[in-house]
């Protein structure tokens, strides 16, 4: 599955002593090999390409107007 601007990126700790990360992907710099660019629950920015299996993206819910 294949990230877009607004999904939740949430990527598994590397060591069983680390905590994961979470984020919201800002921009798609690249969809084959991955790269976004992520703003990370703790403020920070950075460029993100995630191995295989690393990451999980949670797709931005899609708001229906009810009217």
């Amino acid at each position: 599955m294949s990230g877009r601007i607004g999904d939740r990126i949430v990527v598994e700790a590397e060591r069983a002593d680390q905590t994961g990360r979470a984020g919201v992907i800002e921009k798609v710099l690249e969809e084959e090999p991955p790269r976004y660019e992520v703003r990370w629950d703790d403020g920070h920015t950075s460029i993100f390409s995630p191995s295989a299996g690393a990451a999980t993206i949670e797709q931005k819910s899609q708001q229906v107007d009810a009217q």
